[in-house]
C-alpha cells in the first residue's frame, strides 16, 4: 500500500507541476514557443503539441489513466523542450550553478520512473497500474 501512495505522489508531482506550464500557455498563448521552434527549423504548427504534452498528459497522470502513454508523451515534450531551449547544449551550467536542463530533467526522469512503476492502486486504470 505504501508503494501505491508513493506512485500517487510521484504522479501528482509530475502531472501537477507540469499542468501549470500548460495552463499558462493556454491563457497567454504559445507565440514565444512558436518562435523558438521555428528558429530551430521546425514547423510552427508543431507548437500545438505543447498542449498535449503540458495539459492532456498531466491530466492523465493526475487521474491515473494510461500513465505509461502519458509519460511517453511527457518525455517527448521534454526532449523537444531541451532541444529548443538549449540548442542541444545539455551539459551547461545555469546562472545559479545548476544543470542547464534541470527543470526539464526533473519532469523527464519522473516520467521515466512512472513508466517503470505504473500508476499504482490509486488510479483510474487500476488493472493496468500493477
Amino acid at each position: 500500500m505504501f508503494s501505491d501512495i508513493g506512485k500517487l505522489i510521484l504522479r501528482l508531482n509530475v502531472g501537477g507541476m507540469m499542468i501549470f506550464h500548460g495552463i499558462y500557455k493556454a491563457v497567454y498563448g504559445v507565440d514565444g514557443v512558436r518562435s523558438m521552434i521555428e528558429a530551430m527549423g521546425m514547423p510552427g504548427s508543431a507548437v500545438y503539441g505543447v498542449y498535449i504534452g503540458e495539459i492532456l498528459a498531466p491530466i492523465m497522470l493526475i487521474i491515473g489513466f494510461q500513465v505509461r502513454i502519458a509519460s511517453v508523451i511527457l518525455i517527448l515534450n521534454m526532449l523537444v523542450a531541451i532541444f529548443v531551449v538549449t540548442g542541444g547544449n545539455i551539459f551547461g551550467i545555469n546562472q545559479m550553478g545548476g544543470w542547464i536542463i534541470e527543470p526539464q530533467a526533473w519532469y523527464l526522469f519522473g516520467a521515466v520512473a512512472i513508466i517503470f512503476l505504473g500508476s499504482g492502486r490509486f488510479a483510474l486504470d487500476i488493472k493496468k497500474g500493477h
